[in-house]
């Protein structure tokens, strides 16, 4: 029995959520039908980040394990061909039994992109949240220092969510504007359930001036999450990657 480590980029837009869901298909599901078939075994894949239905990953992580003779790093050659156009895995290799995706301590990066015209692109309509309305950058990235570092993130979670602490670490968050493209790039040591959403929703109501920069503290400091902005629709937002400490540490 081997550990196989997966990096999987995919399109979100037709799935209900990486997670195994009894109302529709996901990317577990997915992932699991196609590697059982390969390998002529029954596979249990391990996300790193259960993403929601609609959002995509260029990266996301994820295990299996397998007595295949197969070599780990030339299963994407084969899975990729049994798995629809919207899925592709990036990359392979085998890891340590006891790696897990989910308890190693890592770095996780996302983009949320916010299309800012008059009028909207269809190209574009599965990957940008469109606004019409001209957003400040400039207030939003001052809007963004107030997010960066250790603190109790409680009003930018999803209500009702089940975890043991609203304490979370931000480590960097940028906003750039391309063109009418902006760009909303966070990385932190783990994320709560929509808080990268309520992130970009809050921001937003900077940009359009419905909250001045300075109200994020206040909304960090209110540890309530009717104080923070809506949640940004899921179709902007991206998992760009995930670093691994152990694994960066290796590289030194």
């Amino acid at each position: 029995m081997k550990r196989v480590k997966l990096i999987v980029a995919y399109d979100g837009t037709h799935y209900c959520g990486w997670q195994l869901q009894a109302n529709g298909i996901t990317i577990q599901e997915v992932l699991q039908d196609q590697l059982s078939r390969l390998l002529g075994e029954k596979i249990t894949v391990i996300g790193a980040s259960r993403t929601d239905s609609g959002v995509h990953a260029a990266g996301n992580v994820a295990v299996f394990d397998t007595n295949t003779r197969m070599p780990g790093e030339k299963i994407p050659y084969a899975l990729n061909q049994k798995l629809p156009e919207d899925i592709r895995i990036q990359h392979a290799e085998e890891v340590a039994a006891d790696f897990h995706p989910i308890y190693e301590k890592c770095i996780k990066t996302y983009e949320y992109k916010i299309l800012n015209r008059k009028f909207p692109i269809p190209m574009l309509r599965y990957y940008t949240h469109f606004t019409h309305i001209r957003l400040d950058v400039e207030e939003m990235k001052k809007a963004a220092s107030y997010i960066i570092g250790t603190h109790d993130f409680k009003s930018f979670c999803k209500e009702g969510a089940q975890v043991k602490t609203t304490v979370r670490t931000v480590t960097d968050l940028e906003i750039f504007k391309e063109g009418d493209l902006i760009t909303i790039r966070i990385t932190g040591t783990g994320f709560l359930h929509n808080m990268v959403r309520i992130i970009a929703g809050t921001l937003l109501k900077v940009g359009n001036k419905t909250y001045p920069a300075m109200k994020v503290r206040e909304i960090i400091e209110a540890r309530d999450r009717k104080c923070a902005g809506s949640t940004a629709p899921a179709k902007g937002l991206t998992l760009i990657g995930i670093q691994y400490v152990k694994e960066m540490e290796k590289e030194i």
